[in-house]
């Protein structure tokens, strides 16, 4: 952010807005001053009119002083970072130049933050000389995921007697976004992956024969037992085959946004759980290379999202995962009451691992889940129980549990499914998850 800002006199309206900037003191000498010099007249005390003109003249010419006082100065404000998990802090810098020719008097300095951001910063600048200029800064912390304006910077006017002040805007502002927690996950191996990228990646070549080969042309550092002979005596330059093209694994994650399926709010909510381990799932999958995508209960993605999703490569995935944390830091409850339409984009074809975040499943429900398990190699859900979140958990579920019966139902369809309780850690239920997996292949392999 970077704005000249100009305390220069205006024609219109400019004595009021000299006569507006008077402090609570000024306020009383004028006042009082006006009551010295009506009594002065009533009384007949010359003495008494002078001291009462000198108390009312005093805030005036310092307004007037004040408001005819020319100074050109530029500020500029710094995040870092811009982006910050909720619950950390970032730091705002603040810079004053002085590119005037005057130096300044005393300056107040004070920056416009949103409340759950913290108290409104002031700072106190001393005389800046003319070119000179001033350094500050201070921290901003939220608990709440969010974009949060930063700004329009303010600089206020004081006079030596504490009169008058006026206060000058800068225009522009920066945002800060709050991103959920992001959580380390441990690299396990969940069902699905075999049909992606890793240890059990499919390749395929760019056609089918050796006859039908696309060839390339040669590039340096290529090896020399690739070049394709028939390719280089065609078109007269050394042409060489093309390598595999590996199937980059693909995740898509999909997050429960229904309101009706979460009970309470506030940072320690299921929904914030729910927010949060989408995040780190999406993290550690563009980690391990996969294209990700992110899917909500309305069947929305992530503007700018790819077919694919995004590929965890490189710069672009410190890209995409900026992307997907910013749509999640401003993600909220939907109206929607069924998984029906995240249902109708994933049945457009093989999706490889799907991670569900789930919140309270009714029996319809859990049976439109149950029929997303057709459309992925591997399916791994974390159904969170909405009356565990808002009271005390028991030991023993009660008969005939919704959560429990809807747990049962996605299991019974192939889902790895596991329960959160409140405030369960989901590196954890992570590698419950592959515990599951792991016993429930076991089985089915003695069952053989």
């Amino acid at each position: 952010m970077s704005a000249p800002a100009e305390a220069d006199r205006e024609e219109a309206g400019g004595i009021r807005t000299a006569l507006a900037g008077l402090t609570t003191r000024g306020r009383s000498f004028l006042a009082a001053g006006i009551a010295a010099v009506i009594c002065a007249y009533i009384l007949g005390q010359s003495d008494l009119r002078r001291v009462g003109l000198l108390l009312a003249v005093l805030p005036l010419i310092c307004a007037a002083v004040l408001y005819r006082t020319r100074y050109r100065v530029a500020g500029s404000r710094r995040l870092s970072p811009s982006r910050v998990p909720a619950g950390s802090e970032a730091r705002v810098h603040l810079r004053m130049d002085n590119v005037s020719r005057l130096p300044t008097g005393l300056l107040m300095l004070q920056d416009r933050v949103p409340y759950v951001l913290g108290p409104r910063p002031r700072f106190v600048l001393d005389r800046v000389e003319p070119g000179g200029r001033r350094e500050v800064s201070y921290r901003v912390r939220s608990d709440l995921r969010g974009r949060y304006p930063l700004g329009p910077l303010q600089l206020r006017l004081t006079d030596p007697f504490g009169m008058c002040e006026l206060t000058r805007s800068f225009s522009t502002f920066d945002t800060l976004t709050v991103i959920p927690r992001v959580e380390p996950l441990s690299p396990i191996r969940l069902g699905g992956e075999a049909k992606g990228y890793g240890d059990g990646r499919q390749r395929s070549l760019a056609l089918a024969g050796e006859d039908d080969v696309i060839p390339r042309g040669y590039r340096y550092g290529d090896d020399l037992r690739r070049v394709h002979w028939r390719s280089t005596a065609r078109y007269g330059e050394l042409m060489v085959r093309r390598e595999e093209q590996p199937q980059r694994a693909r995740c898509t994650v999909l997050l429960d946004t229904r309101g009706i399926a979460y009970e309470g709010a506030g940072p320690d909510s299921a929904f914030e759980w729910a927010v949060s381990g989408a995040a780190s799932v999406l993290v550690h999958m563009l980690e391990r290379g996969y294209s990700v995508r992110l899917l909500t209960d309305t069947g929305s993605a992530v503007p700018g999202e790819g077919a694919d999703g995004f590929a965890g490569s490189g710069q672009d995935s410190a890209d995409a995962a900026g992307l997907l944390m910013d749509t999640l830091a401003v993600i909220d409850h939907s109206d929607g009451a069924g998984l029906s339409r995240a249902y109708d984009v994933l049945r457009g074809g093989n999706e490889g691992l799907l991670v569900a975040f789930l919140g309270d499943l009714d029996e319809e429900q859990a049976a439109m889940a149950t029929k997303m398990r057709q459309r992925s190699g591997g399916a791994v859900a974390f159904v969170l129980d909405p009356g565990t979140w808002v009271r005390e958990p028991t030991d023993v579920p009660a008969p005939g549990n919704a959560h429990e019966e809807g747990l049962r139902l996605l299991r019974e369809s192939g889902w790895t499914a596991v329960g959160v309780p409140r405030g369960a850690l989901l590196a954890e239920l992570w590698q419950q998850a592959d515990r599951e997996r792991l016993s429930v292949a076991a089985a089915g392999g003695e069952a053989r």
